[in-house]
């Protein structure tokens, strides 16, 4: 059964949205099954090399372009965007082109593998006429809202210290390309740490990085699985080449320190772990649960929201789908711009050169 649509704005008079893909395989399955609740939106093509995935997708879409050349689907079906949802190392040159087109696009996280690539693609949307947004969902979560206000509103004060988590025991991916560097660009730091960091980074209002350092260390996923019983085992080892565990610091303008942990393998107590904590001189907060710490009345007081919308994983994609399509077609203001996504990316890149160098801290140049 199709999902229902979503009910059309008073303002909806111009025709819909032309999506097309450039990467159709697993993620681009939620892009499409969200998009489609939209009347106002037409899924109009699909790149990809794997034919296989194309066969899937000429048989869901049997309207939409079919193509294995992404600049060919880009000069004969002209959509109005593109979302990108290709490996980390295939972001940069089809967003790119996609904006030189005149496209709007949203990029899946993160923007790219590098800074180099990062600024090439900020560089190219400030000369398009489309509009580059980055795959940022976790900041759409009531709770990083909830935490975003109260920020805004001088709840914390003077931000001091954050604390960032994203930790699976063991979690090491079985399937794609997650343990191969050079198509990736790193290991849980680069794939769910930066989920965390983003929305920690947003949620203090995203101030300018300025240092950061690192060590990883690797001594699981290089190994075989069948040592110890886990959710995804025989994960491939020979070609494992990417961190199983990220301790980094960064550093920020405002005088704000940040410390991030993220691992696929690590020695933790529950299976995974997803939060942040904030530290400011007028007050606190978790993430999970969502507290805010603070004094009032001569009390140290905490303070949990009565009540928050559903923060379920595929309302939070809703909600980034949403943005996108509600930005780039009726000009509301977006909360994922290209430029926070080069700050995260600059901070990602930081961290990795500094593990390269034995944890020496290394500058951060936007």
């Amino acid at each position: 059964m199709s999902p229902k649509k979503r009910q059309q704005r008073p303002s909806e008079t111009t025709p819909p949205l032309r999506v097309a893909f450039i990467g159709a395989g697993s993620i681009a399955d939620l892009h499409l099954r969200l998009l489609e609740k939209r009347n106002d939106v037409n899924i109009t093509a699909f790149a990809d090399v794997n034919e296989r995935v194309l066969d899937q997708r000429r048989a869901q879409f049997p309207s939409a372009g079919i193509f294995a050349n992404y600049k060919q689907m880009l000069s004969q079906d002209k959509p109005d965007a593109v979302c990108v949802c290709t490996p980390n190392k295939l972001h940069a040159a089809p967003t790119i082109d996609a904006l030189r087109a005149g496209c709007h696009v949203l990029v899946e996280k993160p923007m790219a593998m590098n800074m180099v690539d990062a600024r090439r693609m900020v560089k190219a949307a400030s000369q398009s006429t489309g509009q580059l947004i980055i795959g940022f969902q976790h900041r759409y979560d009531p709770r990083t809202q909830y935490l975003r206000k109260v920020f805004e509103e001088g709840g914390f004060g003077n931000v001091l210290y954050g604390r960032v988590q994203a930790l699976r025991r063991r979690g090491i991916p079985n399937w794609g390309v997650f343990g191969r560097k050079e198509v990736q660009g790193g290991g849980p730091l680069i794939d769910i740490g930066i989920h965390a960091l983003e929305m920690a980074h947003y949620a203090i209002g995203s101030p300018n990085p300025i240092s950061a350092s690192a060590d990883m260390f690797t001594y699981i996923g290089d190994k075989p699985s069948n040592r110890v019983v886990s959710m995804w085992p025989d994960w491939d080892y020979k070609t494992y080449n990417v961190e199983d565990l990220a301790i980094g610091r960064i550093r920020f303008a405002n005088g704000a320190v940040l410390t991030l942990e993220s691992s696929f393998a690590a020695h933790i107590g529950p299976n995974s772990l997803m939060n942040f904590e904030i530290l400011g001189d007028k007050g606190g907060a978790t993430w999970e649960p969502t507290v805010v710490h603070t004094d009032e009345s001569g009390h140290m007081v905490n303070k949990t929201p009565a009540w928050l919308p559903d923060h379920g994983f595929e309302t939070v994609f809703q909600l980034k789908m949403d943005g996108f399509v509600d930005h780039v077609k009726y000009n509301q203001p977006t909360i994922c711009p290209a430029t926070d996504g080069l700050m995260v990316q600059a901070m990602l890149d930081a961290l990795y050169r500094s593990a390269d160098k034995g944890g020496r801290e290394t500058k951060i140049t936007l």
